[in-house]
C-alpha cells in the first residue's frame, strides 16, 4: 500500500525534534486524510473536466438528476443539497444555463423563490459524467480490499457522524 516512511511519518519527524513535548500522533491521521482528500479530490475533478464541467457545475447537475422527475429543485433546496452558498450557488447556475443544460424559472407555489431544472441536454450529460465518476471512484478504491473498504466506511461514517 504506502511507503514505510511517507511524508508525514517525516513531518512527526521534525515535530519530534522540535517539540517532543507533544504527542503528534494525531498528525498521522488527519495528516494523511488531508493530503489523501487532496488526491482524491484531483482525480475527481480530471473526470468532470473531461466532460467540461468544474466540481460544482457537477455538484449541481447531480443534485438535479437525484431529485427524480422534473429533474427540478427550488435554489434554496440546491444550496443545501450541495453544501454551498446562494451567492456561488447563483455563479455555477448561470454557468450551467448559459451551456444550455440548466433553466430557471420563478415557483408557481411562491413567485420569490427560483425553481432550477435540468433541461434534457443537461441530464444526457450528468448520466454520462456520473457513470464515469462512479467508474473513477471505483478504481481509485481498488487499492483496499472489500473489507477494508466495509471497515474505513463504518469508520468514516461514526467520525462524520460527530460533525453532521
Amino acid at each position: 500500500m504506502g511507503s514505510a516512511d511517507d511524508r508525514v511519518d517525516r513531518i512527526r519527524a521534525e515535530w519530534q525534534l522540535e517539540r517532543p513535548d507533544l504527542d503528534t500522533s494525531p498528525v498521522a491521521l488527519i495528516g494523511r486524510l488531508h493530503r489523501l482528500a487532496a488526491h482524491l479530490t484531483q482525480r475527481l475533478c480530471d473526470v468532470y473536466a473531461e466532460f467540461g464541467l468544474a466540481e460544482g457545475e457537477f455538484d449541481v447537475l447531480a443534485a438535479l438528476r437525484r431529485a427524480g422527475p422534473p429533474y427540478e429543485r427550488v435554489a434554496g433546496e440546491l444550496a443545501t443539497v450541495t453544501m454551498v452558498t446562494t451567492g456561488g450557488l447563483t455563479k455555477r447556475i448561470d454557468r450551467l444555463e448559459s451551456a444550455g443544460l440548466v433553466r430557471r424559472r420563478r415557483s408557481t407555489a411562491d413567485g420569490r423563490e427560483r425553481m432550477v431544472r435540468l433541461t434534457a441536454a443537461g441530464r444526457r450529460l450528468i448520466d454520462e459524467a456520473f457513470a464515469a465518476h462512479v467508474e473513477n471512484e471505483r478504481r481509485l478504491l481498488a487499492v483496499l480490499d472489500a473489507a477494508d473498504r466495509r471497515d474505513l466506511e463504518r469508520i468514516l461514517r461514526r467520525w462524520l457522524s460527530e460533525f453532521e
